[in-house]
């Protein structure tokens, strides 16, 4: 634990460039959410920072491809057993930058984790192919190479996992990685370079890069043609500037943006277990996370018998300090976040939603589990993405109608359905238009499974092979034989 903690001191006034801990010349402050007080100071990294970033990270690509797939899987293990050693600290560091109750942050450290593990052993089964020729004389082939230098932006809901899921695949590959986390979550993403820094990974390859505007920093690390690939998990607003911005240098581009994922609860379904897996779904991490339930449909035989277990499940839910490892909810990141969970809660009642628990503010940036019926299509958390502890349940009465219902939304990235039929759900899991989708299952994310999703929701797949491929060129080789 102590390098974890000598590292956050370290990290105060500080960044990691290259393979160096830096003093900056400016800084900005970082402050609990749940308390309100300065928890830490760190740099404002300015573009005259990124492009050095820029320098480095290409110096150091051309070291790091030449590493063996077994080299690099070797630096990437340890790096995971570090993590896996620290992770009480890891996870209290997490809960006071951001707020998530110690209990879910505990479980982050441990899915971060398991995207290193998962790649180290992945980058040894990174291979090519060979395959026919037409004319005797040749040989064809194809081999996979790493991209080159990645520059990524972390959200701050998830300030390791978002890390990691990307990091991973990414220098198992053999590409190096600059790194802008989220501006309210930098002290995750500093203990992680920390720790990939004492695995032994070599210099340059990860570079962390703070900010408060990430915006001059982000535009020339984007523009610059040696950054070869740009990785994004945040709004789709922010998402679609810099799809447009990367297409200057055409560069390779993953987005894992907004979701709306509905939770559709047939007539056959467990309602016990539907309740429970719908509460996992909607309240983790306060509802702020891009994978919650946004919109609850139920069928209309049993709509009433699930809104009130729901609603009581709701109410039991205990909102408090998240340090404490009875607390459920802890508090919204922002006031700016705490303000729009108001306003979609305030227009949802002005139209005639009926309030069954919660519905206020509580102290500072808390805010109580809350769930309304009489919701319909004209409330604005039933189109937008609300990112708190704010659940709308309403009826449907066919399947048609629930599947209707469920991808009247540009956002395609998770879904969740509940039925005991398995004909059923074999047919609306195809016919929902989402990149994900929860057959009685709430929480479907694993380290090995493809994430990411369809329309406005993002390009790519993070997870499994398909988040390693998104780091990898193609090249074909055609080989003559002459005597």
């Amino acid at each position: 634990m102590t390098q974890i903690k000598a590292v956050t001191n370290k990290t105060l006034e500080g960044h990691f460039l290259s393979d160096t801990w830096r003093k900056a010349k400016k800084t900005y402050t970082i402050k609990n959410p749940a308390t309100g007080k300065p928890l830490a100071k760190v740099a404002e990294c300015t573009s005259t920072d990124a492009a050095q970033a820029a320098s480095v990270a290409m110096e150091a690509f051309h070291l790091w491809k030449k590493k063996t797939a077994f080299e690099r899987s070797e630096i990437l293990m340890r790096w995971f057993d570090l993590m896996m050693k620290n992770q009480e600290e890891l996870a209290r560091t997490m809960t006071q930058e951001m707020g998530k109750a110690i209990k879910e942050s505990r479980g982050e450290v441990t899915y971060a984790a398991s995207f290193i593990k998962w790649y180290a052993e992945e980058a040894k089964r990174v291979g090519g192919e060979t395959f026919p020729a037409m004319a005797g004389h040749k040989r064809l082939m194809a081999l996979k190479q790493p991209v080159g230098p990645v520059f990524a932006i972390t959200p701050w809901n998830f300030p390791l996992a978002m890390v990691t899921r990307k990091a991973a695949p990414a220098l198992a590959a053999g590409c190096t990685f600059i790194l802008k986390p989220a501006e309210q979550t930098p002290l995750s993403a500093l203990n992680l370079a920390a720790l990939w820094e004492e695995a032994g990974g070599p210099s340059g390859t990860l570079q962390v890069l703070t900010a408060s505007d990430p915006v001059p920093l982000s535009d020339t690390l984007i523009s610059d043609p040696r950054i070869r690939k740009i990785t994004f998990t945040g709004s789709t607003e922010v998402g679609k500037i810099l799809y447009k911005k990367s297409a200057d240098t055409v560069k390779k581009i993953s987005l894992e943006l907004g979701g709306h994922a509905p939770f559709l609860i047939f007539e056959d379904a467990d309602l016990e277990q539907a309740v429970k897996e719908a509460i996992a779904c909607k309240f983790r991490n306060a509802g702020q996370t891009c994978v919650c339930t946004n919109r609850i449909y139920v069928h209309s035989s049993i709509a009433d018998e699930f809104a009130g277990r729901y609603a009581a499940a709701a109410k039991n839910l205990k909102v408090g300090d998240p340090l404490e490892p009875s607390t459920d909810i802890g508090p919204l990141v922002s006031k700016e976040g705490l303000q729009k969970v108001k306003l979609h809660v305030q227009d949802a009642v002005s139209k005639g939603a009926k309030l069954l628990t919660g519905g206020k503010a509580i102290k500072g940036l808390f805010f109580e589990p809350t769930v309304l019926t009489n919701v319909d299509d004209d409330m604005q958390m039933m189109y937008e993405e609300t990112f708190g502890p704010v659940a709308p349940i309403t009826t449907f009465d066919t399947d048609e109608e629930a599947i209707q219902m469920a991808n009247d939304t540009p956002y395609g990235l998770a879904s969740y359905i509940y039925t005991n039929d398995l004909s059923r759900a074999f047919k609306v899991s195809e016919a929902l238009e989402y990149g994900i989708v929860g057959v009685n299952d709430g929480l479907p994310s694993v380290a090995h499974a493809p994430f990411g999703g369809v329309k406005e929701s993002g390009i790519g797949r993070e997870g499994g092979h398909w988040g390693l491929e998104e780091y990898l060129e193609v090249k074909y080789i055609s080989m003559a034989l002459h005597h």
